[in-house]
């Protein structure tokens, strides 16, 4: 088994004088990440490289949403969560500190090791994938931290009422999700856009319906694009809003947003997942989580479908939303929620 990652310097160094070592930074700029977030690589003294991440309120999308007041991660970091993580599922984080009104998180770089949009997954690496995040789901199971981002938050991140607070922000994806959710009531059949929208307008029942379920320490934003691979772990990053939902929450994210680039159907995702979960895995939790899906990144499938500028995205992105309606559809005929 591979060594677990050290927590550098913890009880050795103060907060924040990690960084007194850098002889070289680079704001870096063109990341994957939307929220806002402040990122810049570091190189200390004795060669070790950080990526640096600074984050406030005022310009973190997620955590302004999420009703954060310090960055969840440092949350999690200091409760020693994240210290409990099975074998083969690690983070990067270093420390975490507050500067004022600005949360600190200082991450191992671990550069091309860390996945893009422009990375596909092999059949193979999905099932590596989803392995890794069943156990994590298996090890929290039915005793998940507390103190996490609230579910409902959670569930309506991209919730038209919610983004219209931040209608301001320098930040494109409100102005992208509130025309998306615009779209999405044109484009989707009115016994499913119905009840979607009453759900970004009060989550509470799927919030209810999912919270009397088995739940787990869930990561929350589960995505190729926050995973790594270093040798046979994998580790997660971006642990922006970490929270407690039945697994099947991490899963129906996953899917909903890389279906595009892995090689097993959604279909297929769901059953190496069921296999690998064991205790973890409930199906109503996982008809709920597949509704979840929809009410999370549903503005984003209608944009796709209707203004992607290539054609032959705009076909696949249409059929994707059409396979998302019929899951909720039958979610909702079920009288989960």
């Amino acid at each position: 088994m591979a060594p677990r990652v050290p927590r550098w310097h913890r009880g050795r160094v103060a907060p924040g004088e990690l960084l007194l070592d850098a002889v070289e930074r680079e704001a870096l700029a063109g990341h994957e990440g939307k929220s806002g977030a402040g990122l810049e690589r570091v190189r200390l003294l004795d060669g070790r490289a950080l990526v640096v991440k600074r984050l406030t309120t005022e310009t973190d999308l997620t955590l302004a949403v999420t009703g954060g007041t310090v960055g969840w991660e440092h949350l999690l970091w200091r409760s020693g969560t994240l210290d409990r993580l099975p074998p083969h599922v690690g983070h990067a984080i270093v420390d975490t500190w507050l500067d004022g009104e600005t949360t600190v998180i200082a991450m191992r770089d671990l550069g091309e090791d860390v996945l893009t949009w422009a990375r596909h997954l092999d059949a193979t690496e999905c099932r590596w994938v989803l392995d890794r995040v069943a156990a994590l789901h298996r090890a929290f199971l039915h005793h998940p931290p507390e103190g996490l981002v609230p579910l409902d938050r959670l569930l309506s991140l991209f919730a038209p009422a919610r983004l219209a607070t931040a209608r301001g922000s320098d930040n494109d994806l409100v102005a992208l999700a509130l025309r998306g959710w615009e779209m999405f009531e044109d484009c989707v059949p009115a016994d499913v856009a119905g009840p979607v929208l009453r759900l970004l307008a009060d989550v509470g029942p799927l919030r209810a319906a999912l919270e009397a379920r088995p739940c787990t320490l869930v990561h929350g934003d589960l995505a190729t694009v926050n995973m790594a691979f270093e040798g046979d772990d994998l580790v997660l990053l971006d642990w922006g809003m970490p929270s407690t939902a039945p697994g099947a929450v991490d899963v129906a994210r996953f899917v909903a947003g890389c279906s595009s680039v892995v090689a097993l159907s959604r279909e297929e995702l769901l059953a190496a997942y069921r296999r690998a979960a064991g205790p973890a895995y409930d199906e109503t939790a996982m008809r709920l989580g597949l509704l979840s899906g929809l009410v999370w990144l549903g503005w984003n499938k209608a944009l796709d479908a209707r203004e992607n500028p290539d054609p032959a995205i705009r076909a696949r992105e249409r059929a994707d939303l059409d396979w998302w309606v019929r899951e909720a559809r039958t979610t909702l005929e079920s009288g989960a929620l």
